[in-house]
C-alpha cells in the first residue's frame, strides 16, 4: 500500500485497486492514470487487492474508486463494502476487464456494475495462430446522442479500434454513451448484428459508476479518445465532482 502524504481536508481521495489476471497489466495500466489524478488534486492511495473494500473507514474517506482487477474472486463483506460506499456517494470507475470481467462469480457485484463482459469474438478460425491478436479485430466506437451532451463524451468523435471488441449483456439502468456494434460473420453463430454498450454510466444511490470498455492493453489505454473518455469519467464520477 502507498498513499500520499500531506493532503488538505478538501482535498479529493482517489483508491486504486488493481490485481487480477496479469494479462490486463494491472500496475502498468493503473500508473498510466495515476499522475493525472494526482495532476488532478487527488490524493492516492493504492491497494493491491480487494481487502480494502472490507475497511468501511477507509472506504468512507475514498471519493474516487479506480478499478482494475479483472476475473478474480471478491468476499461478501469485501463487496458489502464496495457496494455500501458507492451508495454512500464514492465515484466507481475502471476500464475493459477490470471492472466489465471482474468477479465473474458475483450476481451483486454484476447488479452494482450493470453489465458484464461475457465474449470478444475472434478472427476467422483459418487465421487464427492461438495468440491474443487472434480476438483483435477492427470496430467502430460510437458515440451515443446521449454520449453527445454528456460531460465525459462530449466532443470526442466516433473513433477506430483494432483491439479486443467487448460483447456485453446489461440491463436498463445504465446510460450509454457509446456503442459498439458486432457483425454477424459468416463464421459465427448469431444472425444479424449486435450492438453492445462500450461506454456507460450508472447512478446507485448517491454514486456515480463509469465503464470503458475499450482497454485490454497499455496502446488502447493510450488512444486519445480512450483516453479522454477514461479520465474524464473519473472526474465525473467523483462525488465532489460539480458535473451533473
Amino acid at each position: 500500500m502507498c498513499s500520499d502524504q500531506g493532503v488538505g481536508v478538501a482535498q479529493p481521495k482517489a483508491l486504486v485497486v488493481r490485481g487480477g489476471w496479469e494479462g490486463h497489466e494491472p500496475v502498468r495500466a493503473t500508473e498510466l492514470f495515476i499522475p493525472f489524478l494526482r495532476d488532478n488534486g487527488y490524493a492516492v492511495r493504492v491497494e493491491e487487492s480487494t481487502e480494502v473494500y472490507a475497511d468501511a473507514a477507509e472506504m468512507a474517506r475514498a471519493d474516487l474508486v479506480v478499478q482494475c482487477v479483472s476475473m478474480s474472486e471478491i468476499t461478501e463483506g469485501q463487496l458489502a463494502g464496495l457496494r455500501a460506499a458507492v451508495e454512500e456517494s464514492t465515484g466507481f470507475t475502471g476500464w475493459h476487464g477490470g471492472i466489465a470481467d471482474s468477479f465473474r462469480a458475483s450476481a451483486d457485484y454484476l447488479h452494482l456494475v450493470g453489465g458484464q463482459f461475457v465474449t470478444h469474438p475472434g478472427k476467422e478460425p483459418c487465421e487464427r495462430q492461438g495468440v491474443q491478436e487472434d480476438n483483435y479485430l477492427p470496430h467502430t466506437v460510437n458515440i451515443t446522442a446521449l454520449g453527445r451532451e454528456h460531460p465525459i463524451t462530449a466532443g470526442v468523435e466516433d473513433f477506430e479500434l483494432v483491439t479486443e471488441q467487448y460483447w456485453v449483456l446489461h440491463d436498463d439502468l445504465v446510460d450509454v454513451l457509446a456503442t459498439t456494434t458486432h457483425p454477424a460473420r459468416p463464421w459465427q453463430p448469431w444472425h444479424r448484428p449486435v450492438t453492445c454498450p462500450a461506454v456507460w454510466t450508472r447512478r446507485w444511490g448517491a454514486g456515480r459508476i463509469v465503464v470503458t470498455t475499450p482497454g485490454h492493453s497499455l496502446d488502447v489505454l493510450e488512444h486519445p479518445s480512450v483516453r479522454a473518455v477514461i479520465t474524464r469519467g473519473m472526474s465525473w464520477a467523483t462525488s465532489t465532482a460539480s458535473a451533473s
